[in-house]
Parts: C-alpha cells; structure tokens; sequence
C-alpha cells in the first residue's frame, strides 16, 4: 500500500507568507520559518477535513474568501497552542493559596473577589483556581467570588465550558482526593462538579483584539501566551491589563515571560518561581 499524500510544504512558496500575515493580522501569534513543522502538522489534517487536497488548496480558499471566511477561524484555532493541566508548574497556585490570596482577603472589606484567567485553553487553570479557593478558603462561601476564563479558541472554550475531561487529562497533575470531590465519572472521562463549574464564567476573547468591558481584577493568570506574540502585542497586553488591575491586584505570568523592557508600571515579587508580579507604589 502507498503512503498518503504528504501535504504541499508552504515555506518554499508565497502560501506560507500569507499564512504568517494572515494569523499575525487577525490573532498575533507568530509563526516564523522555523516552526514550518506547525503549519504542516496543524492545517494539513484541518485541509483534509475539509475536502481539500493540500495546505496550497486551503490556501487559495482562503484567499478567495478573505477575511470573512469561516474558514479563517478554523485556522486560527487549528494554529493555537493549547498545552494545559491541572495545577500546571504548581509554583504560581502555592503563592496564590499562601500568600497572594491571605493578602488580598486581609484588605477586602467589601467581600468580593474577581480573578481572571487568561488564554485559559481547555479550562484546567480556571477549574485548579475554583478547587483552591474551595479547599484553602471557606470563609469565601459568603463573599461575591467571580472567576472569568477565556481563549482565543471556540473549540476550547466550548470544552472547558463542558467541564469533561478523559483519564489521561485528570491524570495530569490533578491529586485523587480533588478528582474524588470535584469530578464525577462518566463513562471513561470525568465530569466536573456542578457547584465548581458555576464559580466559572468562560467566554471567548483574542487577546490581541478588542477587549469586552470587564474587571477590575484583584488576581490575573497571563501564563505561557506572551510568549507566542510580538513585542508590540505584549505591550499593548500589559497595558491593557493595569487598566483592569486593581492597585493592589496580582499578575502572574509563565516561567519563560516578564514585564521586564515591556511594561514598567509592574514590578516582581520575589516569590519562589512564581512568576508574580504588582504595580509599582
């Protein structure tokens, strides 16, 4: 039997210049020549599904439907990295739990807690915040605690929003004594409990485009997506988001990011590798 059809390469060619422009023009993300594989692996099985022969056909529909395509969409969601699990390097919910939330709650006379979690993909980041604020807080019952969660991608945010997630997914990162309270099993995958998933409001929302009218936010996850824009986009994220901080609010941003040469009005904290930061005095 003869192997498949390998899908036409786009790096030798104007179709992978006007796949770059076009994902940097309606979503930021940055796709240069080395990470050719991505285009490759990601738009030739999207291609296939949708009965055209090659990554050049897609192209071409794409052209003639411009940007009004529902086509588009499905690129941009096809392109988007979506690595996430449960309590994800960990560090960032040990400094919320021990101290960035005793903090906030010592100083909040009003009783309300808003926290946004940001590119939260598949909505592991929002549902291991709701699990904390459960487990470490129960004066928190009687407040007004609101958790907003969004992405850039529909098909991500419809699944976080459903709260179900297979074995290897609840296996990654998630202690059994949270799966046994939080979750109920279905079948072979794992359906979040209902009272953990009405703490969660998920709505889609491109970082890189216009914002709805939200906050303020007392606490911020922008974890492992700066990393995938230009400087420009990551400073007009960071300034979008003092705007929406409160003064004494918290950011934290993955390993790999920093405000540092983007944005001065934040400073660090150093809390062991948290990636935690606050607005200067």
């Amino acid at each position: 039997m003869s192997a498949a059809p390998r899908m036409s390469p786009v790096t030798s060619n104007p179709d992978f210049l006007f796949l770059r422009d076009l994902l940097h023009r309606h979503s930021a993300i940055v796709i240069d020549t080395s990470k050719d594989y991505l285009v490759e692996a990601r738009l030739g099985p999207l291609a296939k599904r949708e009965g055209l022969g090659s990554i050049t056909a897609l192209v071409a529909k794409l052209r003639s439907e411009g940007a009004a395509s529902p086509l588009l969409r499905r690129v941009i969601d096809a392109m988007t990295t979506n690595e996430t699990l449960f309590f994800r390097d960990v560090h960032p919910f040990e400094a919320l739990r021990d101290r960035l939330l005793p903090e906030l709650l010592a100083r909040r006379t009003s009783h309300e807690l808003n926290i946004w979690s940001a590119a939260c993909s598949s909505g592991q980041e929002p549902y291991t915040i709701g699990m904390m604020l459960r487990e470490g807080f129960p004066r928190l019952a009687s407040w007004k605690v609101e958790i907003l969660a969004t992405d850039l991608s529909p098909t991500m945010i419809a699944k976080a929003r459903s709260g179900l997630y297979g074995k290897i997914e609840v296996n990654r990162g998630l202690p059994l004594p949270l799966l046994a309270k939080y979750f109920r099993q279905q079948g072979t995958d794992y359906q979040v409990s209902d009272d953990l998933r009405q703490m969660i409001s998920f709505r889609e929302l491109n970082l890189a485009g216009q914002w709805p009218a939200m906050g303020p936010f007392d606490v911020v996850f922008l974890r492992n997506v700066l990393i995938y824009f230009d400087v420009e986009t990551k400073r007009s994220i960071l300034s979008r988001v003092v705007r929406l901080l409160r003064p004494d609010g918290y950011l934290l941003l993955g390993a790999a990011e920093t405000t540092l040469n983007l944005e001065e009005r934040f400073e660090r904290l150093q809390i062991d590798r948290a990636g935690c930061y606050r607005l200067r005095a």
